[in-house]
Order: C-alpha cells, then sequence, then structure tokens
C-alpha cells in the first residue's frame, strides 16, 4: 500500500514537474520575443523630416532595450525634434529607463511625462537620440518627429518684398561696394504665374542720397538694365518664345563692361551681346545699396522670388558662365547669410533649389506608425520621404540604415476599402492598420507589416447617387521572416484578409484584394565583367573585384517605398578602385619624417602622384597633401631626385592648373615648397603681384597677393600688359594664375651646366598657355641663400627642352637689373617659367652697365654704316676700272668686299625689318645674315689659302678656272650650310631663326629686337665653330707670310732698324685686317679682360670695311694712278702718256707679262702692268740691262709660262721672283721693297 501511495506520489509530482518547465520555457519564449520582438531602433535617419517612436509604441516598450537613433542634415541645417507623445520610467536622475538626447553641444537625459509636447534643436546638422529600458516597469514610450531646418541661404529663397519700406532684403551694412566699371552678376529669380504687371524691378542699388544708379526689371519695352541713368534694353538677347520669368527658377547672368560700352547677357546657355553706348565710361559709385526688389513705390517690385544673388567686380567669359559653380563664390556679394539683411519672413527653405544642399523631392504619401500594430511591430521610421532599405546578408547591423529581417519575403497588399462616413486619410490609416494587426497577430507565420499608405479613390460606380460612400486604396508591404523555410503561398495571405473582412471596424467594407511577392532584381552584367545573379530585395551581393583575389564589390537590391518594387542600386566599386585621397595619406606617412627615401622609392611616390593629379578632381584638401608630399620628397639628397626631378615639375605645375579652389586666391604652404593660385579676369586685368615671406614663429611661408612685402623670399611682378599679344581663344580661356615656390632646388638638376644655383626658385605662368616675347618685363626678385660679396649673377630660367626634356638653365630672355644687391638678384625677363639666378656662368652682356652698352651699340651701328660705305667704295674702284681687276688677289678681294658690304647692309637693315612684327620676312632676313657672315669668313679663309699656295708650295701647279673653283668654295660652302641648318629645322624653322631682343639695358630701355638666330646649338656650330675654323688657319697663314717679308727684308735691305719696324708694323695691319684677324678678339672676351675686348671687337670688326679700303685700295699705287687719271682733273689729272700709265718696254713686255701673271696667284707679286711700269721707271743709275731682253726672268724660256684660255698656267716660287727682280733691280733700293710690299697682289692678299 504505502509503495503504490508512494508511486501515485512520484508521478503526481513528475507531471508538475514537467508542466512546470513546459510552462518556463513558454515564459522564457515569451519574455524573449518580447523583448527582442521590436529590435531593430538603431537606425540612420537622412530624410528632410520624418517619425520614430520607441519600440512598439504605444504600446509598452520591452525590457532591456537599447536603441540608437542618429538623424543627420547637409551642411546648412539644423534638426528640430518634437515629442508628440512622451511616458518613460520616472526616477531621480533618470537612472532606469531614460531618453537621451545629443544636440552637438550637451548631453541631456530625458524621462516622465515633461519632455511631451517640447521642441528640441541641434547645435549642428546632426542629432543622437538613445533609449534605455531596464529590466522592470514598462511604459507607452514616445513618439518623436523631427524636420530639417536650413539655416544656410543655400538652401533658401527670398522671397521678394512687395511693400520696399517695410520688409526690406537688402546687402548687409557690413558688406562694402566697390566702384564698378566692370562687373559680373547672376540670380535666379520666379514670378508668379497670376501676375500680369510689366512694369516691375528685381533690384536696385543707390546711393546715400538715394539716387538709384544701377537696376534690372521690365517695362512695357521689355526688360532691362539700368546704369547711370541710361536704360539698356536687353530683351533682344533673351528667348523670345515665352516670358522669360516662369514659376520655376530660371538664371540670368549680366556682364557688363563700360571700357567697351557693352552688356553680355548669359540666358539658358546662350551668351548675346548688346551694346549701350551710353553707359560707355560710367562708373557705379561705391558704398551704396543695394536693395531686393523696388527701392520705390513709384515701380513695383517682381511678385515673386529670388535666389542665389552673386557679384564680381570683373566679367566673365561666355565659357566660364558656362561652367559657372555653385562653388564659385561672388568676390563682392555672395549668397551667404553674413552678406544679406534679410526679415525671417521673406526667407523660405526649399528642397529643389540648384545650389541647396539637398535635391530630394517632397512625397504626397502619409505617414504611418507602428500604432496599433500589436507586439509584432518593430520600431520602424515612416518618413515623409522614406529611403531604400539597406540589408546586406553578411554585415553587422550597425551598418543597416533598415533591416526589416535578414532575407526576408516581401508581399505587396493592394486592398480596397469602402466607407459610409466621412473620415479622413489618417482615420481611416489608423483603422486599417490596427485591422491588419489584428488579421496577422495570431497566424501561424510570422508577418509583419512594414508600410501602409492611403489613396482616396473616387465614388463607386453604381452608387454615385450615394455620395456618403467613399473608396480608399491601401498599398501595404508584408515582410514575412521564413526562417523555418515554411513557404507562405499569396493565396494564404489573400484568404487570411478576406476571411477577416467582418473585422473591420469603423463602418468600413473590404471590396477587394489582391497579393503579389516582390519582384527579384534579376540578374545582370554592370559594368563589364561584374556579374549579379537574382537578388531579393534588401539583399546585398558581393562579387570579387576584377582582377583581384581579395578586394570585393558589392550591390544591393533595392525595395522601393513607393510602389513596393525591387530595383538595382549602382554597383558599389570603392574597394575596386583605390581612392586618391587614401593613397595621399599613405605615401605622406612613407615620406614623413624619419623616412630613408631611395631614388626608386622617389620615382614611385612621383608616378603615383602624376597618375593623382592626372585622374583625379584635386580640391583644396588633396592638393595639400600632394604638396606636403613633394615637400618632403625635396627633403632628399640631390642625387636621389635626380632620375625624378622632370617628371615631379611637370606633376606640381599640373597640380597648380587643375587644383579647385573657392573665392579669388588660394595658397598652400609647406616647409620646402608654397603653391598659390589666383583667379585673374582678362578682360580686366591690370597686372598683379606674388610675393613669399617667412612667417613668424613658423616653418612655413606667407604667400600674399598683390601685396609688397618688403622682406620676401621672392616676389612676381606681373606687368600690365602680359595679355597683351594673346590669341583670341587663348585670351578667353584665361582664369587663373599660378605661382610655386622652391626652398630645396634638388629638382633643378642641369647636367650640361652643373652651376651654383645661389638663390631660392620661383615659377608663374597662366592658365596652360605660353607667355613669351613680352613687351614690358616681368620683375622677378630673389633673395640668395648666402651673401654674395662680389655678386656676378646670370638670371636664368629652367628650360624643360633642354638636356633631352630633362630640363636645364636657360638665360634666354632674362637680365638682370640694376636693383640687384648682394642679399637678392632682381631678373627682368619678358616670358614665365620657373627663374632662378646662377653665380659666375659666363654671360658678358649681363656684365655690362647701361652706359656701356649704348656706347657699344652707337660704335656697332656707325662703325657698320661706315664699313658698309667703304666696302662699296672698293667694290665700285675694281668694277669701273678693268685693269685693276686682271689679276686673282683682286678678284678675291672683290668678293671679299661683297660679302662684307651685304653684311652690313643686312645688320643695319635687320631691327628695322624686326620692328614690323612679320614671322617669315624675320626668318628670311636671319637666314641672309647668316649666310653673309659665313661668306664673310669664308672668303677671308680663301685669302689664306691663295696666300699658302703662293708662298709655300714651292713647286709648278697647272690650276684650271682658279677664281671659278674659289667661287664655288665661296658661295657655295656658306649657302650649303644654310640649307642643312633649314631641313634639320623642317617646317618649324621659327625654332633656329626668329625674333630675339638685344641691346636693352637693365632698365629695359634701348635696343632693338633683332631677327638672328634663336637656337644655340645652331650659333656655336655654324658660327663660332665655323669661325674658329677660319680663324685657327688664318693666324697659321699670317705667321708664315711675316716670317717670309722678315726673312727677306733682313737679307736685302740696308734700311734702318726703325724703318724696318715701321715696314714690317704696316705688313702686320695689312694682313691683320685683310685674315679678319681682328674676329679673335671674341675668344678673349671674358672675366676681367670682357669690357676692353669687346670694345676692341666692336671697333675694329664693324670698321673692316674701312681698314681694307684704306690698305688694299686707296694706298696701292696702281688705284691712285687709275683715280688721277679718270676722276681728278687739273694739275692733279694723270696724263696717258704718262710714266705712271706707260706699259713696259720690248725688251721685257712677253716676260713681264708672264711673270705677272703668275705672280697673281703669289701674295706679294705685282701684275703684269705694274711690274713693268714699274721697272721702265727705275731705268737709273741703280738699273742694268740684261742683253737677252727676251729672258729676262728666265734663262731659257719655256712653254710652262704661256697663256693658255686666259688663265694662269704656272705659280712661280717667290724666291725665284725675288731673284729675277733683283737682276733689273739694285736690292737695296727703297724701290725694290715697296714694289714687293705694296704690290697689287700683296694688297689683295693682305684684306680683311
Amino acid at each position: 500500500m504505502m509503495s503504490h501511495v508512494s508511486e501515485m506520489w512520484c508521478y503526481h509530482w513528475k507531471w508538475k514537474l514537467q508542466h512546470c518547465l513546459c510552462l518556463f520555457t513558454t515564459y522564457i519564449i515569451y519574455m524573449q520575443q518580447a523583448a527582442h520582438g521590436c529590435y531593430d531602433c538603431r537606425i540612420v535617419l537622412t530624410d528632410p523630416s520624418g517619425v520614430f517612436t520607441s519600440p512598439c509604441f504605444p504600446s509598452d516598450y520591452p525590457n532591456s532595450q537599447a536603441c540608437k537613433w542618429i538623424i543627420r542634415a547637409p551642411h546648412g541645417f539644423i534638426i528640430q525634434l518634437t515629442f508628440i507623445d512622451f511616458d518613460i520610467e520616472e526616477a531621480p536622475g533618470c537612472i532606469y529607463d531614460s531618453l537621451t538626447l545629443d544636440n552637438g553641444e550637451s548631453p541631456m537625459n530625458l524621462c516622465g511625462i515633461t519632455a511631451k509636447g517640447l521642441s528640441y534643436n541641434s547645435t549642428g546638422n546632426e542629432m543622437i537620440v538613445s533609449f534605455k529600458s531596464d529590466f522592470s516597469i514598462q511604459k507607452k514610450g514616445f513618439n518623436a518627429s523631427y524636420v530639417r531646418i536650413a539655416v544656410s541661404l543655400r538652401n533658401q529663397k527670398v522671397i521678394i518684398p512687395q511693400v520696399p519700406e517695410v520688409d526690406a532684403v537688402s546687402v548687409a551694412e557690413t558688406v562694402s561696394v566697390p566702384e564698378l566699371s566692370q562687373f559680373t552678376l547672376c540670380f535666379e529669380a520666379t514670378k508668379g504665374s497670376s501676375d500680369d504687371n510689366d512694369d516691375w524691378k528685381i533690384f536696385s542699388y543707390t546711393d546715400a542720397l538715394s539716387t538709384e544708379f544701377f537696376s534690372f526689371g521690365k517695362t512695357t519695352k521689355g526688360h532691362f538694365l539700368s546704369i547711370s541713368g541710361t536704360q539698356c534694353i536687353i530683351e533682344n538677347t533673351l528667348p523670345r518664345n515665352a516670358e522669360f520669368f516662369t514659376g520655376t527658377f530660371q538664371q540670368l547672368c549680366v556682364v557688363v563692361d563700360s571700357f567697351s560700352g557693352s552688356v553680355g547677357i548669359y540666358a539658358k546657355s546662350t551668351y548675346r551681346i548688346v551694346y549701350c553706348p551710353g553707359i560707355f565710361g560710367k562708373v557705379i559709385p561705391g558704398n551704396g545699396r543695394l536693395v531686393l526688389g523696388s527701392n520705390s513705390n513709384e515701380v513695383s517690385s517682381l511678385n515673386g522670388d529670388i535666389y542665389n544673388f552673386r557679384l564680381w567686380n570683373f566679367t566673365m567669359n561666355a565659357q566660364t558662365l558656362a561652367n559657372l559653380s555653385c562653388d564659385v563664390k561672388g568676390n563682392i556679394v555672395d549668397w551667404e547669410n553674413e552678406f544679406w539683411s534679410i526679415p525671417t519672413s521673406a526667407l523660405k527653405a526649399e528642397n529643389n533649389l540648384s545650389c541647396g544642399s539637398y535635391l530630394i523631392p517632397s512625397s504626397a504619401i502619409e505617414p504611418t506608425s507602428c500604432a496599433n500594430l500589436g507586439s509584432l511591430c518593430q520600431a520602424t521610421v515612416n518618413a515623409t520621404t522614406p529611403t531604400p532599405p539597406t540589408v546586406t546578408t553578411n554585415m553587422p547591423d550597425t551598418n543597416r540604415n533598415d533591416k526589416p529581417n535578414n532575407g526576408g519575403l516581401f508581399y505587396r497588399i493592394s486592398i480596397t476599402v469602402f466607407s459610409s462616413n466621412s473620415n479622413s486619410v489618417s482615420k481611416v490609416h489608423d483603422v486599417v492598420a490596427e485591422w491588419l494587426n489584428r488579421t496577422f497577430q495570431n497566424w501561424n507565420y510570422t508577418v509583419y507589416v512594414v508600410n501602409i499608405s492611403i489613396h482616396p479613390g473616387s465614388t463607386k460606380e453604381g452608387v454615385r447617387e450615394k455620395r456618403s460612400i467613399k473608396s480608399f486604396g491601401v498599398l501595404a508591404l508584408l515582410v514575412y521572416n521564413s526562417t523555418n523555410n515554411i513557404n507562405l503561398e499569396e493565396e494564404d495571405i489573400r484568404q487570411k484578409l478576406i476571411n477577416n473582412n467582418g473585422t473591420i471596424e469603423g463602418g468600413y467594407k473590404l471590396h477587394s484584394v489582391e497579393v503579389d511577392p516582390v519582384e527579384k532584381c534579376l540578374a545582370e552584367e554592370n559594368p563589364p565583367n561584374y556579374f549579379w545573379p537574382d537578388t531579393r530585395p534588401t539583399v546585398t551581393n558581393f562579387t570579387l573585384c576584377h582582377g583581384s583575389s581579395v578586394q570585393t564589390a558589392s550591390r544591393t537590391c533595392y525595395l522601393g517605398l513607393q510602389n513596393y518594387t525591387s530595383y538595382w542600386g549602382q554597383p558599389d566599386l570603392r574597394n575596386c578602385t583605390e581612392n586618391a585621397a587614401d593613397i595621399a595619406n599613405q605615401l605622406l606617412n612613407l615620406t614623413g619624417e624619419g623616412q630613408q627615401l631611395t631614388s626608386d622609392k622617389v620615382n614611385d611616390v612621383v608616378q603615383k602622384l602624376k597618375k593623382i593629379v592626372n585622374d583625379e578632381e584635386i580640391d583644396e584638401s588633396l592638393g595639400s597633401t600632394v604638396v606636403t608630399i613633394f615637400s618632403n620628397i625635396l627633403t632628399s639628397s640631390d642625387s636621389v631626385l635626380a632620375a625624378s626631378s622632370s617628371e615631379a615639375l611637370k606633376t606640381i605645375d599640373a597640380l597648380a592648373l587643375k587644383i579647385q579652389f573657392t573665392g579669388p586666391s588660394m595658397s598652400i604652404s609647406t616647409r620646402n615648397l608654397a603653391l598659390g593660385v589666383s583667379s585673374i579676369n582678362s578682360t580686366s586685368f591690370r597686372g598683379g603681384s606674388f610675393s613669399v615671406s617667412p612667417q613668424n614663429n613658423a616653418s612655413d611661408f606667407q604667400i600674399d597677393f598683390d601685396k609688397d612685402q618688403t622682406n620676401a623670399f621672392a616676389s612676381v611682378v606681373l606687368p600690365p600688359s602680359l595679355l597683351k599679344n594673346l590669341s583670341q581663344d587663348e585670351f578667353e580661356v584665361i582664369s587663373r594664375a599660378q605661382f610655386t615656390f622652391f626652398n630645396k632646388n634638388g629638382l633643378f638638376q642641369d647636367a650640361e651646366n652643373p652651376a651654383n644655383l645661389t638663390s631660392f626658385v620661383v615659377a608663374c605662368s597662366i592658365g596652360n598657355i605660353t607667355i613669351q616675347d613680352l613687351q614690358d618685363y616681368v620683375k622677378v626678385t630673389i633673395k640668395h641663400t648666402k651673401i654674395q660679396e662680389d655678386p656676378k649673377p646670370t638670371c636664368v630660367f629652367w628650360d624643360m627642352n633642354k638636356n633631352g626634356g630633362n630640363g636645364g638653365w636657360n638665360p634666354a630672355g632674362c637680365q638682370v637689373h640694376r636693383e640687384s644687391n648682394e642679399n637678392e638678384t632682381v631678373c627682368l625677363c619678358n616670358h614665365l617659367t620657373h627663374f632662378g639666378v646662377l653665380m659666375d656662368l659666363q654671360r658678358t652682356v649681363t656684365q655690362i652697365d647701361p652706359q656701356n652698352t649704348k656706347v657699344l651699340t652707337f660704335i656697332s651701328y656707325i662703325g657698320c654704316g661706315i664699313s658698309a660705305i667703304f666696302s662699296a667704295a672698293t667694290l665700285l674702284t675694281y668694277i669701273a676700272f678693268e685693269k685693276l681687276r686682271r689679276d686673282y688677289p683682286s678678284k678675291i678681294l672683290m668678293n671679299l668686299s661683297t660679302a662684307l658690304l651685304f653684311l652690313n647692309l643686312i645688320f643695319l637693315l635687320d631691327g628695322w625689318i624686326a620692328s614690323f612684327d612679320i614671322g617669315g620676312l624675320c626668318i628670311a632676313v636671319a637666314a641672309l645674315l647668316h649666310f653673309f657672315l659665313l661668306a664673310t669668313f669664308t672668303w677671308m679663309g680663301l685669302e689664306a689659302v691663295h696666300m699658302y699656295i703662293a708662298l709655300v708650295k714651292v713647286f709648278n701647279t697647272y690650276i684650271r678656272r682658279y677664281i671659278l673653283k674659289f667661287c664655288i668654295i665661296g658661295w657655295g660652302l656658306p649657302a650649303l650650310v644654310i640649307a642643312i641648318v633649314l631641313a634639320s629645322a623642317n617646317t618649324n624653322a621659327s625654332h633656329v631663326y626668329g625674333k630675339e631682343l638685344y641691346g636693352k639695358d637693365a632698365t629695359g630701355q634701348g635696343g632693338d629686337d633683332f631677327c638672328w638666330i634663336k637656337n644655340e646649338v645652331v650659333f656655336y656650330v655654324t658660327c663660332a665653330g665655323y669661325f674658329g675654323i677660319m680663324f685657327l688657319m688664318n693666324v697659321a697663314m699670317f705667321i708664315v707670310v711675316m716670317v717670309q717679308i722678315c726673312g727677306r727684308n733682313g737679307k736685302r735691305t740696308n734700311r734702318s732698324l726703325k724703318e724696318e719696324i715701321l715696314r714690317n708694323l704696316r705688313s702686320v695691319v695689312s694682313l691683320t685686317f685683310l685674315l679678319g684677324m681682328t674676329w679673335g678678339f671674341a675668344f678673349f672676351a671674358w672675366g676681367p679682360l670682357t669690357l676692353p675686348f669687346l670694345y676692341l671687337f666692336s671697333i675694329f670688326n664693324s670698321l673692316q670695311g674701312l681698314f681694307i679700303f684704306v690698305f688694299h685700295c686707296a694706298m696701292k699705287e696702281n688705284v691712285q694712278k687709275q683715280w688721277r687719271r679718270h676722276l681728278c682733273c687739273g694739275r692733279f689729272r694723270l696724263a696717258d702718256n704718262s710714266d705712271w700709265s706707260k706699259t713696259a718696254t720690248n725688251i721685257i713686255k712677253k716676260s713681264s707679262d708672264n711673270l705677272g701673271k703668275s705672280l697673281s696667284s703669289s701674295s706679294i707679286g705685282s701684275n703684269s702692268t705694274y711690274l713693268t711700269s714699274k721697272s721702265k721707271s727705275t731705268t737709273n743709275t741703280y738699273c742694268k740691262r740684261n742683253s737677252h731682253t727676251e729672258n729676262v726672268f728666265l734663262d731659257k724660256p719655256s712653254s710652262k709660262f704661256a697663256q693658255e684660255d686666259g688663265e694662269q698656267t704656272s705659280i712661280i716660287p717667290v724666291q725665284h721672283v725675288i731673284d729675277k727682280v733683283k737682276g733689273y733691280c739694285n736690292p737695296h733700293s727703297d724701290n725694290f721693297y715697296k714694289n714687293i710690299i705694296m704690290s697689287d697682289t700683296f694688297s689683295h692678299s693682305t684684306k680683311f
């Protein structure tokens, strides 16, 4: 019995224990559901307005909640949060359940019911709302709404006041409007559709006496612009098909230039110009008052709105206006709060403004809340403009904007209900929401409704007479959490709703039900090589980036809450493409202090920076990072920087050209590099300046525009005429000036010219165009890196084209100003680029003071003029008198005089021809000048060759067509050189020949444009090198001739030492000018001897034609005879039968003729006429006749000395000539040496 009772007792307690365990399990499940059924309350809210609630509001919130809502708005807005309902467990200090509100200034804790109906504003564009609950005591919670409030004028339009005295909208008193003769004004405006008034103003500008100087409006004649009392009708510049200002904003830009009397109008992507002569020279006074609307009651204001009013004190061209963005701020007036004084009543925020911080269209969908949806309702966001939820399958919860359920199935429910009551849409919304909640609350499937929208419908057909019956369309989104993999068919949902039709309260009746699953996003490839499979809404797919095995791309299938359809979002390829800012920050860390940089590492950094600058949009932040990286690189040694210096410089230039900025200028300053960019207007450019100076207690530099700094490291002053010679296309695209300052010079390494760079380097450029050949110099002042006690600076610029594209220093177009001293050098340059100062680089022109430069210029022009006159006299003398040009030295002299004559004439005319500024003509003149210079050098060399043949070649030589061959060499060789130079230049002859500036002093005064060789290689090879060869040959010949003359004179003369010295000196001078020895002074113009040798060079070479005329024409006896015979009269005239003109006797005629022809090729022989006549005239006691008159000079006659075809048939060695002359004349006679030294052939051979 006891055993049975015991068994019954055990069974009884076993059953109770199982029952308790079941109840406990059920409780745990229920509590877990209660605690976590409304878990999704950590959301970021970005809509313009919306509502959010505590979990399961208006039901009690669950225990152990930790929710967080982050409300964000664009810059220019604040958040206003209002608690519609508020009931949270109250406790001292809100230590149990609480709501924490962080408005950006100081968090505050709220609990109880005190916050109901209160509003809170954020201090910035973000507000954070946090809610927590403990393990006991629940309350209803809260229901809150939020809205953006525009605080930036960019997000607000201004309603133009109709009564200016009451609600005037004007520019703030702190804004000073300057005098305006050129300006650009842009604004947007609307006009009310009901306004038929055609007499109004949009804005007006008046002075202190209320005199109107500037306004824009419309009269019956059309739209007008009034400037200083002159009304310009601009109706023809606006589109004519309809009223310009309508109910939507239209932008209009006005460009006024009183210097030209033109008004430009830019509207609807079209730019037109109208000329108003009445505004020519008019200036709008400064410090006036600018009001929006009319300034008086006589003319009404435009009945509309105005927005984005901006004013600049310079003109913009059509391209600039077409590219005008919202970020370009007006430098006089801008659409920002600080520029305006606007009453609150005139401000109205809108979300479709062109320069607003957001562009989200308004939505007409009625907001939905979780009210009355029961315990399955989650804490959702029901916004005026809902954003698509982003649900990812393998990302943490904190990254989700909205998460109804992981991988949930979505169904679109469309219901039509009838109501016999006149209820509002909100009432219908509440009734339907409660009915849906009851319908799905105790179902076997875990479903919930996430959104409901109500659309009023038309009266039901057939019951039109019963106007109290109305239809409403209900669109709802149902989410099914298929965690147990049980399928839910659309028909099941439809039947569920139909079966519960009778439970709808409030006289509503279900008419129709449609249930459709929300479609998947279909598989597609976008972009190429990225494949996305069929994807359910709110699910994010991931795939590997193309060509990568690590980085992934993602794409989300969004669910549109407007009509509950799915659509693909844009592929997120951010992980596949390197972010420029991230790369730049990595490079910044890589090149920071303490990092050891090698040449390869620097080159890699430069290449990455080059890619960033070329491929990315460069804002000020990214540009600052790039400049800092380059500054870090510049701390490396020259050897490390050498390989990548050229690319680095090009990248820095490209950065300065591409960086985007707002305002009139921007600057970036680092330890070793400073960058400044200034916006300029080509039509109103009046010059500018840039300077870099040290900052107090800072390692960076201070950059200033248009300010004079007394202690600047470097400065650049741009002349007003900088843009004068630009083409129209270049003129229109100019919008900025770039300046760069280098504290370190490691990037400027010239392999061919390793001169010492003793200054900083500063660069300047205008846009992306080349500025050169300026009329007025750019003034560049650069501090020396160390004091130069004996400065001999040379202003140079970095020529990117030198050294095979690696760059090098070039002094062309720059000169040192006299204001330079031991601390700084002032350079004057006619172009823009990188400027520096080289020390101890020989550039003689820069070392000559202005006075000496002017003297040398006068000497050159006067000397060349004199030389041209006497070269022409020499040439005319030999052309006029046939007897003078019978021998070959005379013919060589004529060719040399011709070359010298044209050389001087072209030199004198060069500057005048260059002033015509005709490129082709200047190239032709430079080439001709080059040709005749080479021809002069060549004929001087041929003189030396002729002397060599006559004095050194001691054997008889037969040379056919002697002069013809000399002419082919004398004229053909220079022509060949010029042809090769022009052929190598191909079609770019302007790169070799062209106009350069020569002769200007340090102040930029004096001098001329000169057409000459521009290419240094061509100059040094074809001029310096060509003459060097001729000079060495002539020096050698000069020595040989003087040795021959001195040797003979020493053996055969009885003159005194003084006479011999004078005669030898005359021979030296004669040969010096004939052989062009004075041109060698150029090789000695170096160092301290520069100035003396420059004077010697200028004097003797410019007067070479005069000296040749004196020594080799005027002092020749046979020339004197011809002059006296044909040019003189009276007692100075020489008779035709005089001894001066008698022919040789028959005794020596034939031999002397042959000898004359022989000696005509010798530098010391005489022609037949001269020699025979001289022999006859000296038949005195000192002369003796040989009985063999037929063989005066030859013991045996030979056929070798016969003439053939008028050509010379043999050349007699000079010692033979002297010996034969000795047979006729006493070698001690004065006439003997006179015949030799002053003979025709000698004089011809010694021409310059």
